[in-house]
């Protein structure tokens, strides 16, 4: 078989629009980069004007020229509104996409404590981290985006040896197998996507945490969430699925619990945190990496 890259350069601000249009029409979900140069765990970050390239592939077959007119399209259509580059792309064999598509994926520092390992890649860890094996797939999460990088910081610092945890749209379930490495008793993860539920017990698998983790399909209100139990709930989703569920979110937390809520844009954090003042919740902190935007909240 062959396939089809396709990719393009944007600013930072773009990056996300183009990533959706990307995964939605691609195969295999979006590879998004960003040059180097600078050293996180030194507390440097990218020059906030750094192009970002946004990357994904199409097999060739009936439905190619389709998928590629209607990225073609998306492209154009945000390039009205910013300078981004024109979409380029090129063929591979079947052994050669393989060999690209892992290509994108590096060992991911987030913390101090806390690595990002392709189950791909060879590591060998410090004394004092952890590392999270992981394999994308077709599911969300490997710990580049802003959102899931802000959840693992936030979930770091507030879990605690024993504690239950609830991850809802838990994707590739990198915040579930952080959650059960970090200490957790047991780690409750639903996931609407069917392939996506599947790519996560599969890193529940190769992490070896099958004993603490449990990937379930499905979304709140679910049977099998517990009401006052869990001492984090996490969800980083969007603004308007945590809008519609914040009830269920705040009724799943035990007494003193906290939750992490991300996926949401900037200007939709004040509705979204409206919404679990409502049902209850206590603001206690906003954390912001450009337009994204991590809230954290308890419970009494």
């Amino acid at each position: 078989m062959e396939w089809l890259e396709l990719s393009v350069e944007s600013p930072p601000e773009f990056v996300e629009p183009l990533s959706q249009i990307f995964y939605r029409y691609g195969h295999g979900g979006v590879a998004v980069e960003s040059a180097g140069g600078y050293n996180p765990d030194e507390g440097e970050t990218s020059a906030a004007d750094q192009t970002k390239k946004i990357t994904t592939y199409l097999p060739i077959n009936e439905s190619t020229n389709e998928r590629r007119s209607q990225i073609d399209i998306g492209v154009r259509l945000v390039a009205h509104v910013s300078n981004i580059s024109p979409l380029t792309e090129r063929i591979l064999k079947e052994e050669d996409w393989e060999h690209a598509w892992k290509e994108h994926f590096h060992v991911l520092h987030i913390t101090k404590t806390i690595v990002i390992v392709p189950t791909w890649r060879n590591y060998t860890p410090l004394n004092s981290e952890i590392t999270i094996l992981l394999d994308p797939g077709m599911a969300f999460g490997t710990g580049h985006h802003p959102t899931t990088r802000m959840c693992l910081e936030q979930l770091e610092d507030l879990i605690a040896t024993g504690d239950s945890l609830l991850d809802v749209g838990c994707g590739s379930a990198v915040l579930s197998l952080a959650a059960a490495k970090l200490g957790a008793k047991n780690v409750f993860g639903l996931e609407i996507d069917p392939v996506a539920t599947n790519v996560a017990k599969q890193n529940v698998g190769k992490n070896e945490v099958q004993h603490t983790v449990q990937i379930t399909q499905g979304s709140l209100p679910h049977q099998d969430v517990l009401t006052s139990h869990y001492q984090i709930v996490m969800a980083n989703i969007s603004a308007k699925v945590i809008s519609e569920i914040s009830n269920y979110l705040v009724e799943s937390v035990a007494p003193g619990g906290k939750i992490i809520a991300s996926g949401i844009l900037l200007e939709s954090a004040t509705s979204v945190l409206e919404k679990f003042e409502q049902s209850g919740a206590i603001f206690e902190r906003q954390v912001t990496d450009g337009d994204w935007v991590t809230l954290v909240l308890s419970v009494q």
